[in-house]
């Protein structure tokens, strides 16, 4: 008898202890608010980058307009004679002032092209104009690329490229293109295009 006594107190005191755990509140709140905080912070951040992401297109699409009208104007001109004359690293250098709010170049980005890359071509005629991104697999070929636009009433085409760095793997791959130029990583592949007939500046 006093064994059974002795084991049905130590049982009690077991019982209670897990009735009193399951029963007890303080904690669920802290609970609850760690198993939500991660999904919730990770949409968050996605829908914030995806913001930004698509804001940077449209500052480049801004910005390839400008550099194109100007190209359109005479106001930039290449191997002309002129003091509007613009070397490659010239063009890049005042692209790079348009869209600095967003995607500012480096000095080594103003020389080495990493993830801005820049296509200007003059064609003689519209139809000769290149539709398609050149893309070999998920890599961009650039082997084409050139800065050359023609003189007055010449057809050009302006077209940038920016490799934008993705941060949220959440949305990494739904919103991926291309590979980094190390192949690394996954990056968005931005893209802007103008054509432009130059007007019949003196």
């Amino acid at each position: 008898m006093t064994l059974d006594h002795t084991t049905n107190t130590r049982r009690r005191p077991i019982r209670g202890l897990f009735r009193r755990f399951l029963a007890r509140r303080d904690g669920a709140t802290a609970i609850e608010f760690t198993l939500l905080c991660l999904p919730f912070f990770a949409i968050v951040f996605a829908s914030l980058e995806t913001f930004v992401a698509f804001s940077a297109e449209q500052v480049l699409a801004s910005a390839n307009d400008t550099m194109a009208r100007k190209i359109r104007t005479g106001e930039i001109t290449f191997n002309l004679g002129k003091t509007s004359d613009m070397s490659q690293e010239q063009f890049r250098k005042a692209f790079c002032d348009e869209i600095a709010i967003l995607m500012p170049c480096s000095p080594t980005e103003l020389k080495t092209p990493n993830k801005l890359f820049i296509d200007v071509r003059s064609f003689p005629k519209f139809t000769d104009i290149p539709k398609s991104i050149p893309l070999t697999g998920k890599s961009l070929d650039t082997s084409a690329f050139k800065f050359s636009p023609g003189g007055k009433k010449s057809i050009n085409i302006i077209r940038a490229y920016y490799r934008w760095d993705i941060v949220t793997d959440l949305v990494r791959p739904y919103i991926s293109n291309v590979k980094s130029a190390d192949g690394s990583q996954q990056n968005y592949l931005m893209v802007a295009t103008t054509v432009v007939q130059n007007e019949d500046y003196p």
